[in-house]
C-alpha cells in the first residue's frame, strides 16, 4: 500500500537531507569569512587609545603589570620640577625687588637658604624658638607624606556586579568549533530550493495542493534557520514529515457499533453515496458483514435504480451475507426505495438500515438534486461518502463537492490495498475536515479495516 510514495518520499528526504549538509557547509564558509572580518575590525578598534578607562580596562591594566600608583607619582613628580622651574626663572626679578628694598646684611642673609638648618640647630641649643622657619621647614617636609596619605586614601574601587552581569558570555574557540562540526543551518531561500524535490514527489503521488503548503510551512519552521546535527539531518526531516502528516486527519473516537446500539427506539439508518465504478455497493456489503458478526440485525435498500445490473449485484450480496433487501423496479424513485425499507426494519424491528444510491458524477447536478431527496425522506444518522482510493485528486474533489451538497460525516477509501500513491489517504481528510472510518483493502467481505492514521503513516515509511 502506498509503496510508489514512500519510495518517492524516501528519494526525496534522502536528496533535501544532501542538500542541507551542502548548503549549511557553504553558509559556513561565509559566516567564517564574516566572522574574520568582525575580528580584524575589533583589532583596529582596540589597537587605538581609549578617551575613558572603564573598571576593566583598569583591572586589565593592574594584572599586565602596570602600577597606577607609579604613574599618579611621576605625574606629581613632573608637576614639581615644573614648579621648581617657574620658581627659578622669577628668581632673578624677586632678588632685585628685595636688592632695592632691603640693606645688603639682609639680602646677604635671605640669600644663605642653605644654612637654615645649622643656624635653627644654634637657635634650639641657646634657647631661642625660630618658630617662623621651623614652620616653613615642617611645611616642605610634609608636602611628601600627604601626597602619600591621598594616594592610599584613594584606591581602584571595583563598580557593581551588575554591570559585570550585562558582558554578554562568549563562547570558546573550542565550544564554537564543537558546534560548527555537529551543526548545520540553512535560510528560507536555501530551503525553497531544496523542498522542491519533495513537493515534486507529493505532486506526482496525488496529494493536493493544500496539503503539500501545509508539510511545506511545518519542514519551514523546523529547518530554516534552526541548527540541525549532521548525523540527524535526514531523521529531523521523517520526524517532522511524519507529525505533519499525522495532523491531516481529522482525529475521531466515532464508533459505530457503539453509536448503532445507543440508538434503540428506531432503527439507526446510514446512506451511503458516491460515483459509479468506486467500490460503494461492495462497500455496503462489507458493512453488513461487520455488522452480523457483531450481532446486529440489518435490511439493504436497492436505491440505485438508475445503473443496470445494480439491483441484481446488490441483491447477491444479501443473499450471501443472509440479510433482507427491499428492492423496486428500475427507474422507480430511489427515495420512495429507502422510506420503504426504514418502514420494513421498524415493523420487523431491525437495528440498521443500509441505502445504496445510483453512483453519480458530482459534476451532474440533476442526480445531485435526487440525492438531496433521498437525505430529505430517510434522514439518515450518518452519511459516508465512499471513494476510490486509487483515483487520488479526482477522489477528493469528489468527496469536496458531496460534501457541500448533502454535509457528509465520513469516509471509506475503498481499493487502498491496491493504491500505490495514496494522495487521497493522505489529503481527503485534511480538505473536507471529516474523518476516515474504513478503508477497503481487498475484496472479501471481511476485508475492510477501521482507519488507523498510523497504518498510513508505516505506509510511507516514516514510522
Amino acid at each position: 500500500m502506498f509503496k510508489f510514495l514512500k519510495d518517492k518520499l524516501k528519494s526525496a528526504i534522502s536528496k533535501i537531507s544532501e542538500g542541507v549538509e551542502k548548503e549549511g557547509k557553504a553558509e559556513e564558509k561565509i559566516t567564517d569569512q564574516s566572522a574574520e572580518e568582525k575580528e580584524e575590525a575589533l583589532e583596529t578598534v582596540s589597537a587605538q587609545p581609549s578617551k575613558e578607562k572603564g573598571f576593566f580596562a583598569k583591572l586589565k591594566e593592574k594584572f599586565s603589570g602596570r602600577d597606577e600608583t607609579a604613574d599618579i607619582k611621576k605625574e606629581e613628580k613632573l608637576k614639581t620640577e615644573k614648579a621648581k622651574e617657574a620658581i627659578e626663572d622669577k628668581k632673578p626679578e624677586i632678588q632685585k625687588e628685595k636688592h632695592e628694598l632691603q640693606p645688603r646684611k639682609e639680602i646677604k642673609e635671605e640669600i644663605k637658604p642653605a644654612k637654615e638648618h645649622k643656624i635653627e640647630k644654634k637657635h634650639e641649643i641657646k634657647g631661642h624658638k625660630p618658630e617662623h622657619k621651623v614652620h616653613v621647614k615642617d611645611e616642605k617636609h610634609q608636602k611628601k607624606p600627604e601626597i602619600k596619605e591621598e594616594l592610599k586614601e584613594e584606591p581602584i574601587t571595583p563598580q557593581p556586579e551588575t554591570e559585570i552581569s550585562e558582558v554578554p558570555e562568549k563562547k570558546g574557540f573550542f565550544a564554537k568549533l564543537t558546534e560548527k562540526i555537529i551543526t548545520t543551518k540553512i535560510n528560507e531561500g536555501q530551503f525553497e530550493k531544496l523542498f522542491w524535490d519533495l513537493e515534486l514527489a507529493l505532486m506526482e503521488n496525488n496529494v493536493a495542493i493544500e496539503v503539500i503548503e501545509k508539510i511545506k510551512n511545518d519542514l519551514k519552521e523546523e529547518l530554516v534557520e534552526k541548527p540541525i546535527r549532521r548525523n540527524k539531518v535526514e531523521e529531523t526531516i521523517a520526524l517532522t514529515l511524519k507529525s505533519s502528516i499525522e495532523e491531516l486527519f481529522e482525529k475521531s473516537e466515532f464508533d459505530l457499533i457503539e453509536e448503532i446500539r445507543s440508538k434503540k427506539e428506531e432503527p439507526y439508518v446510514i446512506a451511503f453515496f458516491g460515483i459509479n465504478g468506486s467500490g460503494k455497493t461492495t462497500s455496503i456489503a462489507k458493512i453488513a458483514n461487520m455488522l452480523k458478526e457483531k450481532g446486529i440485525s440489518c435490511v439493504l435498500a436497492a436505491g440505485d435504480t438508475f445503473r443496470a445490473a445494480s439491483i441484481e449485484q446488490l441483491s447477491l450480496h444479501a443473499e450471501k451475507i443472509g440479510v433482507k433487501i427491499i428492492k423496486h423496479g428500475y427507474g422507480s424513485d430511489p427515495a420512495a426505495v429507502a422510506f420503504d425499507a426504514i418502514k420494513h426494519a421498524k415493523a420487523k424491528e431491525i437495528d440498521v438500515v443500509l441505502i445504496d444510491t445510483a453512483g453519480r458524477m458530482h459534476s451532474n447536478q440533476n442526480l445531485i438534486d435526487e440525492m438531496k431527496k433521498i437525505i430529505r425522506v430517510a434522514k439518515p444518522d450518518l452519511k459516508i461518502f465512499v471513494g476510490e482510493s486509487i483515483t487520488g485528486n479526482d477522489c477528493v474533489e469528489q468527496a469536496k463537492t458531496f460534501n457541500d451538497a448533502v454535509g457528509i460525516d465520513g469516509i471509506i477509501l475503498a481499493k487502498a490495498d491496491i493504491d500505490e500513491k495514496g494522495g487521497a489517504a493522505v489529503s481527503i481528510s485534511y480538505i473536507t475536515k471529516k474523518p476516515i472510518l474504513y478503508l477497503g483493502v481487498g475484496q472479501e467481505y471481511k476485508d475492510l479495516q477501521e482507519f488507523d492514521s498510523e497504518v498510513v503513516v508505516k505506509s510511507l515509511g516514516l514510522a
